[in-house]
């Protein structure tokens, strides 16, 4: 979840929201790799969810994790919800249910993402072990119910939480019970960022089907292979979804800025006080609709940040690009989103060839294809292929985008090596759902050893 920013400049026009997503336009020598992953905290020997307070709690880990690294806290009414590093700009928070993310620090190349997660994991289970916690490499909770996942003390998850049933009917779990891993990536220009958005919204629902890893949910299986992606299709399609917008010509920040502008928002933050805003658009906002209610508030630049971060489309676009489609997974299928999104989106060859894959595919067969995939994954077809057989040209794209740009490792490696766990899907045509369903079936008891990050830590 994004952090909430603070910037008290008054917006006077339009003109300048857009002028704002400009800003993120930078020469390639600038372009950097920004990956997030959440992961969902359980109890090592009860396998009971991780409440906020009390002994072993949320707020005992982000304390521990806080004098372990030196980090600053973020605080919501006193209580720490969050951490920020003030030197590189990394941070740590809490998702609604208690999901533990560490945004991470914006890198040159995928060897430094490397670097920093292993640094995450092996200092989060320097302070998590001793507190009795686990984390479960999974793209949702597999067993707990919303009622027994606790809640976080987010004052904008209090009103998010509000909102969700009057626009879905999957809210919640969105919020509470699931966990993604996603890659925050930049571009040189508009035609850049139009390039990139278009590949990367028609190629979402394939690294749905690449990471699908969360065929569980309540105790048993679901029938799906990524219920985190079937969340999506309910949640709230007002702000969700695979935007074809983007595909129409003349497509670019404006257009970007005018849909953002007709979405609902959720708050309005002043100081440390969430005021909900959920029954008017940015636009009215804008107009003036919260002046009764929020005498002598102005629209301002922090606002409207704030705002783009409440909007959740397959790719999300603010001053960077946000890939959105991946499940959560092991530290090496974590490593495995940015290097797959990088070796098509930072090499320029490898932009064209991608888009020769997606060029001629139209805005009904992209929605259903991103509808076909939480069940079917690979198997799910498009203009007459399988995504198993289109994963396979994809994959070798990525690998060569990544080989040219030939960064390596002390051991000689380029990036292409963090492609190898899709390559082993792709070699077997069955997603990491696939493989728990034939391994344990509906026994949920042997799954937590099986997907505990530590186990899975390389």
């Amino acid at each position: 979840m994004a952090r909430d920013t603070s910037d008290d400049t008054p917006i006077t026009s339009v003109a300048e929201l857009a002028a704002r997503l400009e800003d993120g336009n930078k020469p390639r020598e600038r372009w950097r790799i920004g990956t997030e992953h959440e992961k969902v905290g359980f109890r090592k020997f009860t396998h009971a969810p991780v409440a906020y307070e009390g002994q072993g709690g949320i707020r005992q880990l982000l304390e521990g994790m806080a004098g372990l690294l030196g980090w600053e806290p973020i605080l919501d009414r006193g209580r720490p919800i969050g951490l920020v590093d003030p030197t590189h700009g990394g941070a740590i928070s809490l998702e609604p249910g208690g999901q533990f993310e560490l945004s991470g620090a914006p890198l040159v190349h995928l060897h430094e993402t490397a670097c920093e997660l292993h640094a995450h994991m092996a200092q989060v289970y320097e302070i998590a072990d001793p507190l009795k916690i686990g984390f479960l490499g999974l793209g949702a909770s597999p067993v707990w119910t919303l009622d027994q996942t606790p809640v976080m003390p987010k004052s904008r998850y209090a009103i998010m939480s509000n909102y969700m049933p009057r626009v879905g009917t999957r809210g919640r779990d969105m919020m509470f019970r699931t966990a993604t891993v996603q890659v925050n990536l930049d571009f040189a220009s508009e035609a850049d960022m139009v390039k990139k958005m278009r590949v990367s919204i028609a190629l979402q629902p394939l690294a749905t089907a690449l990471f699908a890893n969360s065929p569980y949910m309540d105790g048993k299986p679901t029938g799906r292979l990524s219920e985190r992606s079937e969340i999506w299709r309910d949640t709230d399609n007002a702000r969700a979804g695979m935007v074809p917008f983007v595909f129409e010509e003349g497509f670019g920040f404006e257009r970007y800025v005018q849909w953002a502008l007709d979405v609902p928002m959720y708050f309005v933050k002043r100081d440390d006080t969430y005021n909900p805003a959920t029954h008017v658009t940015f636009r009215q906002y804008m107009n003036g609709a919260l002046k009764t209610e929020l005498p002598g508030v102005v629209p301002n630049i922090g606002d409207w940040d704030n705002h783009l971060g409440t909007l959740f489309p397959e790719v999300r676009l603010k001053r960077f690009l946000e890939m959105r489609g991946a499940d959560s997974g092991s530290t090496e299928h974590i490593l495995a989103l940015p290097a797959f999104w990088v070796g098509l989106l930072y090499d320029d060859v490898a932009l064209d060839e991608a888009w020769q894959v997606v060029k001629d595919w139209t805005t009904d067969e992209r929605q259903d294809l991103r509808d076909a995939v939480p069940t079917q994954a690979l198997k799910a077809t498009i203009a007459g292929r399988s995504l198993l057989d289109i994963a396979r040209d994809v994959l070798e794209i990525s690998r060569r985008g990544l080989v040219r740009r030939a960064y390596r490792n002390a051991q000689g490696e380029d990036e292409a090596v963090y492609l190898a766990p899709l390559d082993r899907i792709v070699e077997r045509g069955k997603t990491e759902a696939e493989v728990l369903l034939e391994t344990f079936g509906g026994d949920i008891d042997k799954l937590w050893a099986a997907c505990d990050m530590a186990t899975t830590l390389r």
